[in-house]
């Protein structure tokens, strides 16, 4: 098998530097969530292909850790690989510093590419094995050996997002982030994540498919910043727009020389996100002020521009979606229509919405069982043809001038059991408690997360995965730092404080292996409510219009407040969606979204 002979090469270098291990993350040198073809080690060496994972890989064994989304994935993908699955986050299952410091020798070695694994995180693992007198090799990409038809880096030039989609300026952004650095005393601000260099710089890309990005890294200091990038991908725009905040253009690569340059004061980097290579090749008597940094929540929450251009780019989005099940009730046992060639044709109706740049993610389209696996991805080799039984789930989103979009719905096809009704209907009722949260400021998303999984807990089910996610504007579809979440987990930071301007998705759901997954999901917009002596009152805001289908729907188990807030909110979908439809398809919308008691 092709992984257990790429195995064997690894293994064969490490034997040539006396490596006893060597980690693979999914990551690439700016701690991205998803990564471009050039940076995809771990799925080149595992044969993995889900978005989040590590490998590591000893003399004589291996393993690979990924999260619960991905559990019936891997199991799937590392058979016959020799590799071992470990179920993060379940009944004893080491973490990754557990099972290294349990397996390397004594004066053992361990490597890896310093560029792809963040300061943090190697920090945590020299401490926990400390006591092993542990040398470290961050300084060769053994993978990068191995992976001869390796992908090139990109080089598409990238665009200039204009101040009528962006709301604010470069000058006006580094002004607030040099403040910070002020308060903090700071001479020099590292920044290595690419959505928050695209936020302040005003700059998309194409760099990586579906997160408009240019790979690049960032140094604000006083008076100057240093963004060090491929000059080529740059317009007479981006470059106007450097010149005029003092922003002085170095190629990609020299970001790890020129870090040693920095006078010997305080450095503000976030070690969870810059990578060790460069953490560790800062002079010894520079002091490190290690926190998020300040782009990060300014990022989040989204200024009045931002937010009305979102829903701009909702409102398309809803009009696709509504054309997309409207083609799909009528068609589906009619035509041969398949997981991949439904995904087609919703992309090709975003398509017709003006602005629409692409997918947002990788569209989900999975048929029956198939949704079961969170993160399902149709191939030739498993698309499932749709009959008139059973359910289609169906999570996709866009990539629009105006915004970010992203939605999940489960369509009805035909016939469904008892049990997979009560699933479906299970699952929108927390989607609808959630949606009709009032709390207090000062609220996380896990003081809200009980809303959506409650209806789910009392049937002793639940899922696992996050309930939601921060959403970037023309940015990643994730976004920190807020979210939803029954508790905090090491690989998300989504867990800060619920602030006005937030997006927010709102996505509970159900997956039975074997049988069914069910997901419904709808983005909203973090908004302040009354003020009174119990102090600031917020609520969530919907943005997203597409109805539910009512076909999955039993209304024995829904609550009046419930079925009012669904007739409401469809009442609301029919008004805003239905002067983009054509008559037919507004008739059929009409009906859809009629109230149901």
């Amino acid at each position: 098998m092709v992984i257990v002979e790429r195995l064997a090469r690894l293994r064969a270098l490490m034997k040539e530097r006396n490596m006893d291990a060597y980690l693979i993350p999914t990551s690439d040198f700016h701690e991205t969530e998803y990564v471009g073809e050039y940076f995809k080690a771990r799925k080149y060496m595992s044969g993995f292909s889900g978005s989040q994972g590590t490998l590591v890989v000893m003399l004589d064994q291996a393993a690979l850790w990924t999260d619960g989304r991905y559990f019936i994935q891997a199991e799937n993908e590392l058979k016959d690989t020799t590799i071992q699955l470990m179920r993060m986050g379940e009944e004893n299952v080491p973490t990754i510093v557990e099972y290294l410091n349990k397996h390397l020798p004594q004066n053992g070695c361990l490597g890896f590419d310093g560029r792809v694994m963040n300061a943090a995180f190697v920090e945590s693992i020299e401490k926990a094995i400390e006591q092993k007198q542990i040398l470290l090799r961050y300084d060769e990409d053994l993978v990068g050996m191995i992976w001869e038809d390796r992908p090139a880096l990109p080089s598409k030039q990238g665009f200039f997002l204009e101040e009528t989609y962006s709301g604010k300026s470069t000058k006006e952004k580094l002004a607030d982030i040099r403040k910070e650095m002020k308060d903090v005393q700071v001479s020099a601000h590292i920044i290595t994540s690419l959505d928050d260099i695209a936020w302040i710089l005003n700059m998309r890309g194409w760099d990586i498919a579906n997160y408009p990005v240019m790979l690049a890294y960032f140094i604000i200091e006083e008076t100057r910043a240093y963004v060090f990038i491929d000059e080529g991908k740059l317009t007479s725009e981006l470059k106007a727009n450097f010149v005029s905040n003092q922003i002085e253009v170095r190629p990609y690569h020299d970001i790890y020389d020129f870090v040693k340059t920095l006078p010997h004061q305080n450095v503000l980097l976030n070690k969870a996100v810059v990578n060790y290579a460069i953490v560790h090749n800062l002079a010894k008597d520079v002091t490190i002020i290690d926190r998020p940094n300040p782009s990060q929540f300014m990022k989040a929450m989204k200024n009045d521009v931002e937010q009305s251009m979102n829903k701009v780019a909702h409102i398309k989005d809803g009009v696709a979606i509504c054309k997309f099940m409207y083609w799909l009730k009528q068609n589906v046992g009619k035509q041969e229509i398949t997981e991949i060639s439904a995904s087609d044709y919703l992309l090709s109706l975003r398509k017709q919405q003006e602005h629409f740049l692409e997918p947002s993610f990788s569209t989900i389209s999975a048929y029956k069982e198939h949704a079961a696996m969170m993160h399902y991805s149709a191939t030739p080799e498993t698309d499932a043809v749709l009959k008139r039984e059973g359910l289609l789930l169906v999570d996709s989103g866009g990539q629009y001038l105006e915004g970010t979009t992203d939605i999940t719905r489960t369509f009805v096809l035909g016939p469904i059991s008892d049990e997979i009704r009560l699933h479906f209907t299970t699952a929108l009722r927390g989607f609808i408690r959630l949606a009709q949260a009032k709390f207090l400021h000062g609220c996380r998303g896990m003081n809200l997360d009980i809303l959506a999984r409650g209806p789910l807990w009392d049937l002793a089910l639940d899922y696992k995965c996050g309930t939601g996610h921060g959403v970037g504007h023309l940015l990643n579809v994730h976004e920190g730092p807020n979210g939803f979440r029954w508790r905090i987990v090491p690989e998300r930071n989504d867990s800060c404080i619920l602030e006005e301007g937030m997006t927010q998705s709102n996505e509970p759901g159900v997956y039975v292996e074997g049988s069914h997954g069910i997901r419904h999901e709808n983005e909203m917009v973090v908004r302040k409510g009354i003020k009174n002596e119990y102090g600031q009152f917020m609520y969530l805001e919907n943005i997203t219009f597409a109805p539910f289908d009512v076909e999955g729907i039993d209304t024995k188990y829904m609550t009046q407040y419930e079925l009012a807030w669904l007739n409401d909110y469809h009442k609301e979908v029919y008004e805003v969606i239905s002067p983009y439809l054509t008559e037919e398809e507004a008739q059929w919308l009409k009906e859809v979204t009629k109230p149901i008691a």
